[in-house]
């Protein structure tokens, strides 16, 4: 049985970082080995030493909305927190998380931003989350959000961002997600250029982030976890290039679990990679067999977490723990403005 317990690691709360490190490529990196778990300290920009022409980039190009939305009861004017998880066809309908939820039922009405935006909740599902249809007045919905919504950082994150593009890569383009593709954010526009001046090449995909990302494994069976959903996109042109890549014999690297999860969401699901646009709810584990990917670009994970489960498929779980052990021995900074770790 593989257990929930087999990837516990013991972090201080003090190597949790609260704020974004500037410059961005000025982050910690730590390279390890997948086969022999050997370790090299370096910096993020070291990147470009570490990758060689041909070598494919592939990253997530998903921006986060600014969607914590705080608001009153239309008729009694009670206070209301609408957080965003998914879409649901029309980009005006939602599957929410809701605060106060004992208070906040089906055909209750709210307001936000002094009536720029309206919403009704049409749905109370299983998991307590609401579908809440919004209203926008004719107004663009993602604009208005821009105006009156909040970044939604993570819950172990207790600091103000000062600035809410810090929370985004650098090449974030479809709006969606719920939570950063955390890995990308150690990326500055000089780095990628200098990155494909060497001869690397950068290809996006899309799978926007859900909030179920941070949610706890609670079985010890690893196997009677169950993995949220997420939607992602993958377009021709990543995958003429991906398989150029492989034909030329040369790397494919992820950047993120995220990046991870769409290609070999891909692969899975058709034997090969293709144009495809899906829902995903792939749960990589140790054992699993990657059809895509040869390294990957990753932050430091939640203990007990799926993340960390599906660096330790890659990396074999003692050499991830013993990295853990040693990036919280060095004094490394963790999760999502924390330092990375590339994996070949």
């Amino acid at each position: 049985m593989l257990r929930k317990s087999d990837f516990y690691y013991d972090l201080p709360e003090e190597r949790i970082a609260q704020t974004p490190i500037y410059p961005r490529d000025h982050s910690r990196l730590m390279q390890l080995d997948r086969r022999t778990g050997a370790i090299t300290h370096r910096h993020f920009y070291d990147i470009v030493e570490l990758l060689e022409p041909g070598d494919v980039l592939v990253v997530n190009d998903s921006r986060v909305l600014p969607a914590r939305l705080y608001g009153q009861k239309s008729d009694t004017g009670a206070k209301g927190e609408v957080l965003l998880l998914k879409q649901l066809g029309p980009v005006t309908r939602w599957e929410c998380l809701v605060k106060p939820g004992r208070k906040l039922k089906t055909g209750v009405r709210l307001t936000f931003g002094e009536g720029l935006l309206t919403g009704e909740i049409t749905e109370v599902r299983d998991d307590g989350n609401r579908v809440i249809s919004f209203d926008c007045k004719g107004e663009d919905f993602y604009n208005l959000l821009d105006q009156i919504g909040q970044m939604p950082l993570p819950h172990y994150i207790h600091e103000e961002l000062e600035d809410s593009e810090r929370y985004q890569t650098v090449y974030a383009r479809e709006r969606g997600s719920a939570a950063a593709p955390t890995a990308g954010l150690h990326f500055t526009d000089e780095l990628l250029q200098t990155l494909r001046d060497k001869g690397v090449i950068i290809a996006s995909v899309t799978l926007h982030v859900g909030l179920g990302t941070f949610r706890p494994v609670k079985e010890e069976n690893v196997l009677e976890h169950k993995m949220h959903t997420e939607h992602y996109v993958i377009p021709q042109e990543t995958v003429d290039i991906i398989e150029r890549c492989k034909a030329e014999g040369h790397r494919v690297i992820s950047v993120g679990t995220t990046s991870t999860r769409t290609l070999e969401s891909c692969y899975q699901k058709n034997g090969r990679l293709m144009a495809f646009s899906d829902d995903t709810d792939i749960f990589i584990y140790p054992g699993y067999q990657f059809g895509v990917i040869d390294g990957l670009i990753t932050n430091f994970h939640l203990p007990e977490s799926t993340l960390i489960m599906l660096v330790s498929a890659l990396a074999g779980r003692e050499n991830v723990l013993h990295a853990y052990q040693v990036a919280v021995e060095e004094k490394y900074r963790f999760y999502s403005f924390g330092d990375a770790m590339f994996i070949l």
